[in-house]
């Protein structure tokens, strides 16, 4: 198979990984850099020019489509899709994902379990969101968090913080509506996000069967065919 791969640094060590794995396999893959790509939008032929040439029709596009040009990116994605190439997540489910409260609506009338979330616009609603997910922690923080809304005319969100979790999340790799990974990420002292490239560290996981099925049905409910589903304890 033919495949092709969105991604801005083809260096990266996840890039490479892909690519390596793909070739063992006795598979193609070009990796093109999804900004650098121009589309040609016609009625029944869709076309998708990059480095002065026409793209061929690949057989399957892997979309590693960074947060920061996630509108340009699905874009790409879209033709790709017009062209009848099989993506390995579709555009509409990456672009549900990356929008947190409709992912977050989704998850919640679907029963998946969620911390307290509050969303409002401006910084006038802010009392009235912190209130809504239990307070902040002190008066002053409070005091804080709403004197930083009020520099902005700016959508608000706030969620519960789930102390019992200790800083520490659970991260299930989905695939294929299988959790073939899981690992449990602890943040720095004193931080509450556990994100790796923050400072945090991880250790692999043993998932209990409602964690399982949770990941599960969290990907599905996304519609994403391969994904990462974090959990707090």
């Amino acid at each position: 198979m033919r495949f092709v791969m969105l991604a801005r640094n083809p260096n990266l060590y996840s890039h490479q990984r892909i690519v390596s794995a793909a070739r063992e396999r006795g598979h193609e893959i070009d990796v093109i850099n999804t900004l650098h790509v121009h589309m040609n939008i016609t009625s029944s032929r869709p076309t998708l020019r990059y480095g002065g040439r026409t793209l061929p029709i690949y057989d399957a596009v892997i979309p590693r489509i960074g947060a920061s040009v996630t509108h340009y990116g699905l874009a790409v994605l879209r033709q790709f899709e017009m062209q009848g190439v099989f993506p390995l997540n579709e555009s509409v489910a990456i672009g549900r994902a990356r929008d947190k409260l409709r992912a977050l609506q989704l998850l919640a009338r679907e029963g998946i379990g969620l911390p307290v979330t509050a969303f409002a616009h401006g910084p006038k609603k802010a009392e009235d969101v912190l209130r809504a997910v239990g307070g902040a922690e002190t008066d002053a923080s409070a005091l804080s968090i709403i004197e930083a809304f009020s520099a902005a005319n700016i959508d608000i969100m706030v969620q519960e913080y789930i102390k019992e979790a200790h800083g520490s999340d659970i991260r299930a790799l989905v695939v294929g509506g299988e959790v073939v990974a899981a690992m449990q990420r602890t943040g720095r002292a004193g931080d509450f996000r556990a994100n790796l490239h923050r400072g945090g560290n991880a250790v692999a996981a043993e998932l209990t069967e409602e964690e399982r099925t949770t990941a599960i049905r969290a990907a599905e409910i996304m519609g994403l065919n391969v994904c990462g589903v974090d959990m707090l304890r």
